[in-house]
């Protein structure tokens, strides 16, 4: 039985693409373990699957000054020696990384024992922990055709993000009757991301009246982000987050508005789901929101509103031109080759560990 060693934390982006690839592994009988920080978000949702997992010492790479920067290449170096102790013990026959800082040390490792190892980018340009990693990396897999020009020649490989199975085993009636929605008009999802978007909540809220006419609106507004005056207006839900119900939710859908994190935006591209994206401003991050949702605009995949251009008539023209044009916007993703990236990512690992047996016959 083969093993592979996955990796990746810090943020629930940073693993939930690895549950994916996990799932559609054991299917295939491969032996599945993980390696994470010793109590970072990670550890919370691979240990409810049952997957064998060690911790190792974790620190972050800065670029800007703070304190924790003296002491923090010490864990670095500290989680680098326990992951090459684990991959000496565990000797799998592949390392699979998703990103976050834990990871850098584990695929270092993973070079130093012979191990080859696959990382995925999901942004347009590398974040910090996967340029420190690529090196080290047999291959690394992409989620823009933009992003392979950052990446060595010969490593990149354009895949997508994998998804989680469940998303695609929504029920629209079952999403309809959480809401307490009826099928007579269509249905306008906002998702603002776990700590939702005040700039796009307040945006939808001021719309409501207009959007009302045409659609039933469910509204995903973060922690500590609802407002009661709304609860009794019909046809408008909200709720912080949903957890269980969101491929339900996905399924009534007609048309979605969200921020931009690659991973979000990759699951509506899965799922043919018509979307104006508001993607976090360079402000508030380091860009790549914004590269995100411009790609995904010129494939033709989304509308693009900038935080900074979001007023109450852009985002009503934008809602309105999207659900007119909303069926040239799936057929745009049908054809998509990033849609499928669990089956590309499964079958580059495969290649990848036959290539390393080749060479040690």
């Amino acid at each position: 039985m083969k093993r592979i060693v996955f990796t990746g934390g810090g943020t629930a982006g940073h693993v939930t693409p690895n549950i994916a690839l996990i799932s559609k592994l054991q299917e295939k009988d491969y032996d599945i373990h993980y390696i994470g920080s010793y109590q970072g978000i990670e550890r919370e949702l691979i240990e409810k699957l049952g997957i064998p997992y060690y911790g190792i010492a974790s620190g972050k790479l800065r670029r800007y000054f703070d304190v924790r920067n003296f002491s923090d290449p010490f864990r670095v170096w500290k989680g680098y020696r326990e992951a090459r102790k684990l991959i000496k013990k565990l000797r799998p026959d592949l390392v699979f990384s998703k990103g976050g800082f834990v990871s850098v040390p584990v695929v270092i490792a993973a070079k130093r024992c012979k191990v080859p190892a696959i990382i995925h980018e999901s942004d347009m340009t590398p974040g910090l922990a996967n340029k420190l990693a690529i090196p080290s990396a047999a291959k690394v897999c992409a989620n823009f055709p933009e992003t392979v020009q950052y990446l060595p020649q010969g490593k990149a490989v354009l895949t997508g993000t994998p998804i989680r199975k469940e998303l695609f085993a929504g029920n629209r009636i079952r999403g309809l009757e959480f809401c307490g929605f009826h099928s007579g008009l269509p249905v306008l999802l906002i998702v603002g991301g776990s700590t939702g978007s005040a700039v796009v909540n307040e945006a939808v809220r001021n719309l409501l009246p207009t959007l009302l006419k045409r659609f039933q609106v469910v509204h995903l507004c973060g922690k500590g982000k609802t407002d009661s005056s709304y609860n009794n207006v019909e046809g408008y839900v909200q709720y912080e987050y949903i957890s269980a119900e969101l491929s339900d939710l996905f399924a009534a859908a007609d048309l979605v508005i969200s921020r931009a994190g690659a991973n979000a935006i990759c699951e509506l591209l899965a799922l043919r789901k018509p979307m104006i994206l508001v993607p976090l401003s360079a402000a508030a991050s380091r860009g790549d929101q914004i590269l995100n949702a411009e790609s995904f605009e010129r494939q033709g995949f989304s509308y693009l509103i900038k935080e900074e251009d979001l007023t109450n008539e852009t985002l009503l023209a934008g809602v309105n031109y999207v659900f007119e044009h909303k069926d040239d916007y799936i057929s745009v993703m049908k054809k998509s080759v990033l849609s499928d990236a669990t089956e590309t990512i499964v079958k580059l690992m495969e290649e990848v560990m036959e290539e390393k047996k080749n060479k040690t016959v």
